[in-house]
């Protein structure tokens, strides 16, 4: 499957895949976001939503599990689905709060720390890998699907 790979200087070029992320959203698509604590998971997630369209507060759903979010893609309402299962004991939680009806194949779900609700989270179209590296990130993108191929042939790159 297709990938890409680049490093992001700072936070601007952090947002700046955000915006080309949020540029390239379909409907249904479902990224993981991979990467330790500080790794800039919730800054992209934080600026692909306000590229979107999303006017407000983009807050970590660390303790509330997810967060929900309504923008306009190309004339059609979507929700975009913000997960954080870092605090999540076990795969099972996933199922208990119905997160699975949430991969619908019309909202867009994008799940931080992934590996905590394997094996019953759905499989992504996009992953996502975010390192440190020096005063910035190594970022890895790697379509799994159709959906997750079509959006990175949408994304602009590079970026600064």
């Amino acid at each position: 499957m297709q990938h890409l790979k680049t490093h992001l200087n700072d936070e601007t070029a952090t947002a700046a895949l955000g915006a080309a992320l949020a540029r390239a959203l379909v409907p249904g698509l479902a990224i993981h976001l991979h990467g330790d604590l500080g790794a800039g998971k919730t800054a992209l997630t934080r600026a692909l939503l306000h590229a979107a369209g999303h006017v407000g507060t983009v807050k970590s759903p660390t303790y509330t599990l997810s967060e929900p979010y309504r923008i306009v893609l190309g004339g059609e309402t979507v929700n975009v689905i913000h997960f954080d299962l870092y605090r999540m004991s076990s795969a099972e939680e996933f199922l208990d709060a119905g997160f699975r009806e949430d991969f619908n194949g019309h909202n867009i779900c994008i799940v931080e720390w992934p590996e905590k609700a394997d094996p019953v989270l759905p499989p992504p179209d996009l992953n996502v890998s975010l390192s440190v590296a020096g005063q910035g990130r190594d970022v890895e993108l790697q379509a799994l699907s159709h959906l997750g191929s079509l959006c990175l042939d949408r994304l602009t790159f590079p970026f600064p």
